[in-house]
C-alpha cells in the first residue's frame, strides 16, 4: 500500500511540475508528441490529436526525439519548436486549405543534386 501511495505521490509532484513549466507560455494546456512512425507524427494540443505527415511538414522528417518533443503552446493557438525553429498556429491543422504555402524543401535538394551532377 506504502508503494501505491508513494507512486501517486511522485505522479502528482510531476504532473504539478508539468503544469507549472506549460504554464510559463500560456495556459495550463498540454501538447505533447504522441508518436513519430516513418510517414510523420501524432501531436497531441488541447484534447485533440492531429498527425503531420512528412510529405505535408518535410521538416519535421530525420530529427532528432528531442528536438520534436520540445515543442511549446504559446498564447493557446502557436506551437514553437526552439531547436527547430518552426513556427505553426494549430489552425494550420484544421483548416489547410487556407494555408496555401508549402515548404520547398524537396525542390532544394533536386536543384542542388541536378547542379552536382
Amino acid at each position: 500500500m506504502d508503494s501505491i501511495r508513494n507512486s501517486y505521490m511522485i505522479f502528482k509532484k510531476l504532473s504539478r511540475y508539468i503544469k507549472m513549466k506549460s504554464s510559463k507560455h500560456g495556459k495550463n494546456i498540454l501538447v505533447s508528441i504522441e508518436n513519430i512512425t516513418p510517414f510523420g507524427i501524432w501531436i497531441f494540443i488541447k484534447g485533440k490529436e492531429y498527425f503531420l505527415n512528412y510529405k505535408e511538414y518535410p521538416h519535421f522528417k530525420n530529427q532528432s526525439l528531442n528536438s520534436l518533443q520540445n515543442v511549446q503552446l504559446l498564447h493557446g493557438f502557436h506551437l514553437y519548436w526552439p531547436e527547430l525553429d518552426i513556427d505553426l498556429e494549430i489552425d494550420n491543422f484544421e483548416n489547410p486549405e487556407k494555408y496555401t504555402l508549402k515548404s520547398n524543401i524537396r525542390q532544394q535538394y533536386r536543384k542542388r543534386a541536378i547542379l552536382q551532377n
